[in-house]
């Protein structure tokens, strides 16, 4: 199954660049750079809240500042990204990326398989949803779009299930819904995370994976399991659509300037007014998250402009020279 942003995105051209001498690919990074700014795709374990977990991150990587990016409930397992000092700057992009689970219903009362099937099929695409009464936003009617939302396996009045959907959605008030349609009533036993944007529970490590990774770094200097745990900050926006920026716009946009046409090099489909953007490098590196102003069609008509705000820096200053005259000026 596959999230919509995941199709191959077109990519358009819009000037010509030779590669300068600065910066490096993303896989180059050393772990001393890495603990500076990554992500680690964390397997929560039942029980402590997410704010544990990324404490114990914290503790057990020495490093100054740990973050976490979508919020699992004490009992929930699973995928929880940590963002690393410089890479907690990068988890917003993740808030609102597509999210699977698998979990277990349990009805109020028995029905079949196939009727259990049928009401599952009713919730696929949009739907009405209100938080639950513990939530921590305001209870009001929302539109989440259900992705995929199959049915695994029944055994008595256990349904295993697995669900795709858009960030925002509760899965618990999901199960409760599907009970009121199936007229048996249901509530949710068992959840795991599965899946947060580009990251998977396949490459999720456990918090004793990470430690026995980091003694093995420090003790015996063998850094190839820590460079498996520590992501480069980029795996944080394969979702987000992409503007590949000059070499000489990067220096600018790393002190808070905005993007003029004038600075891009590559463009993919897909960008609308206001939406959230990725500013890359030539070489692969997350500059910054920016939110564009126009689409990529109105980008393609244009030869001068500002095209997106600048919303978030990421890249550390001084890894690609200043090229601008005069201190605050707009990308050219």
């Amino acid at each position: 199954m596959k999230f919509p942003w995941e199709r191959e995105r077109k990519v358009y051209i819009l000037s010509e660049e030779p590669e300068g001498p600065w910066g490096k690919p993303p896989e180059e990074r050393s772990v001393e750079e890495l603990l500076q700014a990554s992500i680690v795709n964390v397997d929560k374990p039942p029980g402590p809240t997410s704010h544990e977990v990324s404490s114990w991150v914290k503790k057990i990587l020495n490093v100054k500042k740990t973050g976490h990016s979508g919020t699992l409930d004490p009992g929930v397992t699973g995928v929880l990204p940590v963002g690393i000092n410089r890479g907690t700057k990068v988890l917003y992009a993740l808030l609102n990326a597509g999210k699977e689970y698998v979990g277990v219903m349990k009805l109020h009362r028995d029905a079949s398989l196939e009727e259990v099937k049928r009401v599952a099929s009713l919730f696929k695409g949009k739907i009405y949803q209100r938080p639950p009464v513990k939530s921590s936003v305001k209870r009001r009617l929302r539109i989440r779009e259900i992705y995929w939302l199959n049915i695994l396996e029944k055994m008595d009045t256990y349904v295993l299930f697995r669900s795709g959907v858009e960030a925002g959605t509760y899965i618990r008030k999901l199960c409760h819904d599907m009970g009121l349609v199936l007229g048996t009533g249901a509530h949710m036993v068992e959840l795991r995370r599965t899946r947060v944007g580009g990251l998977d529970e396949w490459g999720a490590v456990t918090l004793q994976d990470l430690t026995d990774a980091y003694h093995f770094w420090k003790e015996d200097g063998d850094d190839s399991l820590l460079r498996r745990y520590l992501l480069p900050v980029e795996v944080a926006v394969k979702h987000l659509p992409k503007i590949v920026i000059r070499d000489s716009a990067v220096g600018s946009i790393v002190n808070g300037a905005n993007l003029t046409i004038k600075g891009v090099v590559s463009v993919e489909e897909g960008i609308e007014p206001n939406a959230l953007i990725a500013l890359m490098t030539k070489k692969g590196e997350l500059v910054a998250l920016a939110h564009s102003l126009y689409s990529t069609e109105e980008m393609l008509e244009m030869d001068r402009g500002v095209i997106a705000d600048t919303f978030r820096v990421i890249m550390e200053k001084g890894v690609y020279p200043p090229m601008w005259k005069r201190r605050g000026e707009q990308t050219s």
